[in-house]
């Protein structure tokens, strides 16, 4: 799966689950402030992701620090890398 595939699921997958206009989801889209996600909704967003793209993200500290849709992208990315490099 290319970058651009698994930012497409990525994005897919959140405006699919928590009903996001996809005009929304711009790199730059802060999480809490213009998608409206609360705490809660990372919980969700976190199960979501690891369906969609088999990989475990959920006791990743990194998590910790995504403020921005890019974020995400970017930390998605790298733990497919990492898989990756395991395979």
């Amino acid at each position: 799966m290319t970058d651009a595939e698994i930012i497409s699921l990525v994005n897919d997958s959140l405006v699919e689950e928590f009903e996001l206009e996809s005009s929304v989801m711009l790199s730059e889209a802060e999480i809490f402030d213009d998608l409206g996600l609360d705490s809660l909704d990372i919980v969700d967003m976190v199960v979501v992701l690891e369906g969609a793209l088999e990989i475990k993200i959920r006791d990743d500290e990194g998590l910790r620090e995504i403020r921005t849709l890019g974020d995400i992208h970017r930390f998605i990315l790298q733990k497919k890398r990492e898989k990756e490099a395991v395979s």
